[in-house]
């Protein structure tokens, strides 16, 4: 029979007849349809296919089935196929049913199933399809499976091959890694020919590529890298949420817009494996996928980007700002939005330093999880990124820990995340812990806990540590012009009226920097929300701050004041 498996459960016959006819009309060629009236024989199945070694992709169930309740099967589901994405299935208007719907509730919020999709009606059932397919591409991607994926081959997890893992992972690029002297690995050189030098990386459509440099893999990715022109309406430095939902908005009002980064898509937000709170997604958004989609679309608009491009300068020549690109010269704008974000403040203890890369990481597990299958894993962090890294990695990992200086994990963490992790069988939460040491041969062994109250240490077995604490905003480059707090974050909006370095008449816009034209946005910003939805926000918000900024550059051209209360308010 061919490929992964789709059980479907529901004790209504007509029901599960409409639910098999749709699944094997639209799936069957590719996949394995098993369809049961009871939940008891649907578990024992999947009991069997784990141990027989099949991979499950999608399970849906009724949740009012008898003996076993179809969230229960779900969240059994999960335990035995890691991978496996769960649907409660539900009659239309289904949701209105008291019972119903507390049951949908407490499954998602506490992790047991992952949505939730209509019984679909008359076939074809689009709908029911759309939801169906967009999980089937979630549980490829999980696995490493997805089509085009890129895969990296190296002499070990960390160096060169995980410099080109991480950058792949910064442009949402889904990607695998598996070592040169595996049996994967052995047979992707052997594409490579004889004297390949390592590490290597081979496309899709069969190009390779040996020990790249990051602009050499991002355009064979099919990323831009030399911006189109050298004069811009505005210049966006940073591709995270906030210069994405810039680019966006600034590009189909008719800005001529140029996105700079030096890196790769979507910044911090890509390490997010799911992303739940974000509005009009209700079973969650990958922070890659997010980041993808949201290019593309600015992409469509008419935004032109730059990656692997670093803004070295940043200067006023009369009524325009000189950016200059590390790597191919100087672009001029009217007007500048900084958006670089932040990256998690590295953690300083040597002996972990040197395994960056070889069990210690700096972000998310998205592109890492796959290998933690069985591990014991520790997560550094108490903020919303550590606990959905932690929920995460509980899909692959033996056990995972998160690792909190803090008293209380909802002294960082939203309610619905520390819901699910108390929920979650295999996390477990250190409070009042800071790691102070670690080390191992080649890859993490061990590390060193210090309890923050008595300050007695512990060495705790570990197999991977991922960080994810504080942040550090990239504004070093930035000219002494931008005024910034002793962190590094800029200065924006009453903060610059109060510091005395505002150089104009009128009052700083709301986002605006102590540099006159150059706005801020997102985590680089002092004072700003950490959350994804709040740096979207404020980049929508700083192009309807560049039509008040401009009219006030030509109110004054035209030798009149402009509104102040207009200039003021921004909007």
């Amino acid at each position: 029979m061919p490929g992964p498996v789709l059980v479907a459960v529901d004790e209504d016959a007509a029901a599960l007849r409409d639910v098999e006819r749709e699944l094997r009309d639209r799936y069957a060629r590719h996949y394995r349809v098993v369809c049961m009236r009871s939940s008891q024989e649907a578990l024992a199945c999947l009991e069997d296919l784990a141990a027989n070694g099949e991979p499950v992709a999608l399970v849906l169930a009724a949740q009012w089935c008898s003996g076993i309740t179809g969230s229960d099967l779900l969240d059994r589901a999960r335990h035995l196929h890691p991978h496996v994405k769960r649907v409660m299935l539900i009659a239309w208007g289904g949701w209105g049913d008291r019972a119903t719907g507390e049951a949908i509730f407490d499954a998602i919020a506490r992790g047991r199933i992952d949505g939730y999709v209509l019984r679909p009606a008359e076939s074809p059932d689009e709908l029911f399809h759309q939801a169906i397919s967009s999980l089937l591409l979630e549980w490829a991607e999980a696995r490493r499976a997805s089509p085009y994926t890129i895969n990296v081959v190296g002499e070990s997890w960390s160096g060169r091959a995980y410099e080109l893992r991480e950058l792949l992972g910064r442009c949402a690029i889904p990607h695998a890694f598996c070592l040169a002297d595996s049996s994967d690995g052995r047979a992707l050189v052997g594409e490579a020919g004889e004297g390949a030098k390592l590490p290597i990386v081979v496309f899709p459509d069969g190009k390779i590529l040996m020990d790249p440099s990051n602009a050499d893999l991002a355009q064979a990715a099919g990323s831009p890298v030399n911006p189109e022109g050298t004069d811009y309406d505005l210049v966006i430095v940073g591709a995270g949420p906030a210069g994405l939902s810039a680019a966006v908005y600034g590009a189909s009002e008719g800005f001529r817009t140029l996105v700079v980064d030096e890196g790769g898509l979507g910044g911090q937000a890509t390490s997010s494996p799911l992303i739940r709170n974000y509005l009009g997604f209700p079973r969650g958004v990958s922070g890659r996928r997010l980041a993808r989609q949201a290019y593309e679309q600015a992409w469509v608009f008419g935004a032109n980007f730059s990656f692997m491009q670093r803004v070295t300068d940043l200067r006023r020549e009369d009524d325009l700002f000189v950016l200059t690109l590390s790597d191919c010269g100087q672009v001029r704008a009217r007007a500048v939005l900084l958006a670089t974000g932040a990256t998690y403040r590295r953690l300083g203890v040597p002996g972990l330093e040197e395994l960056n890369g070889a069990g210690v990481f700096y972000g998310g597990p998205a592109s890492e999880a796959p290998a933690m299958a069985g591990r014991d894993v520790y997560i550094l962090g108490g903020a919303n990124s550590a606990g959905q890294a932690a929920l995460y990695l509980a899909r692959y990992a033996q056990r995972v820990t998160l690792v909190v200086r803090a008293q209380s994990l909802g002294a960082g963490m939203s309610r619905y995340l520390v819901r699910q992790a108390e929920a979650t069988p295999n996390v477990e939460v250190r409070l009042g812990t800071e790691i102070v040491g670690g080390g191992g041969d080649a890859w993490l062994e061990h590390l060193v806990f210090r309890d923050c109250g008595n300050g007695t240490e512990e060495t705790v077995d570990a197999d991977a540590l991922f960080i994810m604490i504080g942040g550090h905003p990239h504004t070093e480059w930035l000219p002494p012009e931008v005024e910034r707090d002793r962190r590094g974050f800029v200065l924006t909006g009453t903060e610059v009226r109060d510091c005395d370095r505002w150089p104009l008449d009128r009052s700083p816009l709301l986002l605006e920097t102590s540099m006159p034209g150059v706005l801020a946005a997102g985590d680089v910003r002092h004072g700003s929300v950490k959350r994804v939805a709040s740096a979207v926000g404020e980049g929508s918000v700083a192009i309807q701050l560049l039509h008040t900024l401009f009219e006030s550059d030509r109110s004054h051209e035209r030798g009149r004041p402009a509104d102040p209360d207009t200039v003021r308010s921004g909007v």
